[in-house]
C-alpha cells in the first residue's frame, strides 16, 4: 500500500491532494487568479488529511510538483515538502509539472502541448503524445504565428494551460484545438507519484531543488513620486 501526499505550486492554483495507491481520496485547491500558497497551502494539507481520515505519520512519501513555473510559488511548495520529509522521515517524489499538466488532455490522436505562463508572449512548454509520452524537451519559447507550424501541418495539437490562454489569436491553424481552463494540480500528480514510488525514484531531500528553467529576475519596485 501506497499512501502519497502530492503538493501542486507551480501557477496560481494552489493544490493539494492525498492518494492510495494512485487513487485520490480527497483534494483541495484554490486558484483565484492570485498566488495564495503562502496562506492556503497548510491548511490545505491539514484538510484533505482531515477529510481522508489519515495521520500525516500515516503518509508513505510526499510529492511536489517540481517545475518549470512561478519561482514563488515552486519555493513554497519544495520548502513544505522538504519539511515534511524531514519531519516524518518520508521520501520526497519530484513530478514534472508540464507532465501532470498533458493528463489533463484525454484524446486518441494527435499531441498534447502544455504550456505555462511565462510572462509576456513566452511559455514554458512540452510537446506529449497521445500515451503521454514526452517527444520533445521542455523549453521556454516565445509564442508567434510560426510556432509549432511544422507539427501542426500533420496532427492535431492540443493545447492547454494558462500559457495557452495568451495563444489563441496567434496559433490559428485549423489543426490547433484549445482545451479551456486547465492548469496543473495535484489530481493528476496521483498516479505519476505512486509509478514513481514503486520504482523508488525518489529525491535527495536535502539537495533536491525546483526546476526553474530560467533564472529568478527580480522586477524593481516603480517610484513613488510626489
Amino acid at each position: 500500500m501506497s499512501i502519497i501526499l502530492n503538493i501542486e505550486t507551480a501557477t496560481k492554483n494552489c493544490s493539494v491532494s492525498i492518494a492510495k495507491n494512485g487513487d485520490v481520496l480527497a483534494s483541495k485547491e484554490l486558484n483565484n487568479g492570485n498566488y495564495s500558497h503562502a496562506e492556503k497551502l497548510h491548511p490545505f494539507i491539514q484538510d484533505v488529511l482531515n477529510e481522508a481520515s489519515i495521520s500525516i505519520d500515516e503518509i508513505d512519501a510526499v510529492a511536489v510538483s517540481k517545475g518549470p513555473g512561478s519561482y514563488t510559488g515552486l519555493r513554497i511548495g519544495v520548502s513544505a515538502t522538504k519539511g515534511l520529509c524531514f519531519s516524518f522521515d518520508v521520501p520526497l517524489i519530484a513530478i514534472d509539472t508540464l507532465k501532470s499538466l498533458s493528463m489533463n488532455a484525454n484524446i486518441d490522436e494527435g499531441l498534447i502541448v502544455p504550456m505555462i505562463d511565462a510572462r509576456r508572449m513566452e511559455v514554458y512548454s512540452a510537446i506529449y503524445d497521445k500515451n503521454y509520452n514526452q517527444v520533445r524537451e521542455i523549453r521556454a519559447e516565445i509564442i508567434d504565428e510560426n510556432s509549432f507550424e511544422e507539427l501542426l501541418t500533420d496532427n492535431k495539437v492540443y493545447f492547454l494551460g494558462d500559457g495557452s490562454e495568451k495563444c489563441k489569436n496567434i496559433i490559428t491553424h485549423r489543426n490547433a484545438i484549445f482545451i479551456d481552463e486547465k492548469f496543473p494540480s495535484a489530481k493528476e500528480m496521483a498516479l505519476l507519484s505512486f509509478e514513481k514510488h514503486k520504482k523508488n525514484d525518489i529525491e535527495d531531500v536535502a539537495y533536491f531543488e525546483p526546476f526553474y528553467l530560467k533564472d529568478f529576475v527580480a522586477i524593481p519596485e516603480k517610484k513613488k513620486f510626489k
